[in-house]
């Protein structure tokens, strides 16, 4: 049996026969169990994708294959029923973004930390906003993803799980706590980064970024504020044409393209090929400085490592800041070799 070749009328004919049984009867039938991750979409209606790709198998090759011959995700069912056209999205939603939290944790900061009912206006709100951030692609998306129900649900686990709530706790995962905790130390930043979101998305002007398209230098970083605003945050730090700028700006002032925390040049140390090169920092994080145009004095010229050290953990330390802090590690390490 050649496993994958169906076509498109063999799954249509596959589905009426599950419209007709009904989905216990079919399923039961062939031996297969209800879908746990993806299922298929014909028509306003959800089918077991799994059992459908396999079952379709008969009308060409005389029996279906069974659930142990066939993988229900990627790579098997999924592929193959979507390269007859059919639409298949996840049966379950994903976890919530820390974009996504932010968004609602601020809604419940504003309503004196209570949860909302998902018939309020500003549930309402919410669900929309989370459609526009898109935080996922659709294909991962079940069809209730982030709709009012969900949206309401979620503003109750982050109130039930503030410091002064003294009933039960309903359900909340780490990162709910953690974007809780950002807003109980924070405030007004992390309100202020909850703005920059509302008002990207409505203006259309912020992009979302996908979990699978985090860069693999950012994942060791720590962006408070979310992807999307770190990702625009450091799409104004590689502007060439700022860097550009800024490197122009000192050496016309008579300076050098040393590092403005540690002094590394990248010149001296590496000769010919280190010449010019210089990283370009936002000292203020766009959840604090907002949108706007950039001053050339809003940038420092730092080196890869100090860059990274800033970004590692929040709250970032200004280039200054970190000065201070190597000078006191240098100092302590000296005296602790002299005594």
């Amino acid at each position: 049996m050649v496993r994958g070749a169906i076509s498109r009328d063999d799954i249509l004919k596959t589905l009426e026969e599950y419209d007709e049984l009904g989905r216990e009867a079919f399923l039961d039938l062939y031996g297969y169990r209800e879908a746990r991750t993806y299922v298929l979409v014909h028509e306003g209606r959800e089918y077991d994708s799994k059992a459908i790709a396999g079952v379709a198998h008969k009308h060409q090759h005389g029996a279906p294959l069974t659930p142990k011959q066939l993988s229900g995700g990627i790579g098997h069912a999924v592929d193959w029923l979507r390269r007859e056209g059919f639409t298949v999205r996840a049966s379950r939603n994903p976890k919530w973004t820390r974009d996504e939290l932010i968004l609602a944790c601020d809604v419940v900061a504003q309503n004196g930390w209570k949860g909302l009912d998902a018939e309020d206006p500003r549930i309402a709100e919410l669900s929309d906003l989370l459609q526009l951030l898109a935080a996922y692609p659709e294909e991962e998306r079940a069809a209730t993803y982030r709709n009012r129900n969900g949206a309401a649900r979620k503003t109750h686990d982050i109130a039930t799980h503030h410091p002064d709530y003294r009933g039960k706790p309903t359900n909340g995962g780490r990162l709910d706590l953690e974007v809780l905790h950002d807003f109980l130390t924070r405030p007004a930043e992390m309100a202020q980064a909850a703005q920059l979101l509302r008002d990207g998305l409505r203006a259309g002007t912020l992009q979302p970024v996908l979990p699978e398209q985090d860069d693999e230098d950012e994942e060791e970083y720590s962006a408070p504020e979310g992807r999307v605003l770190y990702r625009r945050h450091r799409t104004r730090e590689r502007n060439k044409g700022l860097r550009a700028k800024k490197i122009a700006a000192v050496l016309k002032k008579g300076g050098t393209l040393a590092c403005e925390v540690c002094d590394f040049d990248f010149g001296v140390v590496y000769g010919e090929r280190g010449e010019g090169y210089i990283e370009c920092h936002h000292v203020v994080p766009l959840h604090e400085a907002g949108e706007g145009t950039t001053r050339l004095s809003d940038l420092a010229l730092i080196c890869s490592n100090c860059h990274r050290m800033i970004h590692r953990a929040a709250p970032w330390p200004t280039p200054a800041e970190l000065r201070i802090l190597i000078r006191r590690t240098n100092m302590a390490g000296r005296t602790a070799s002299n005594a």
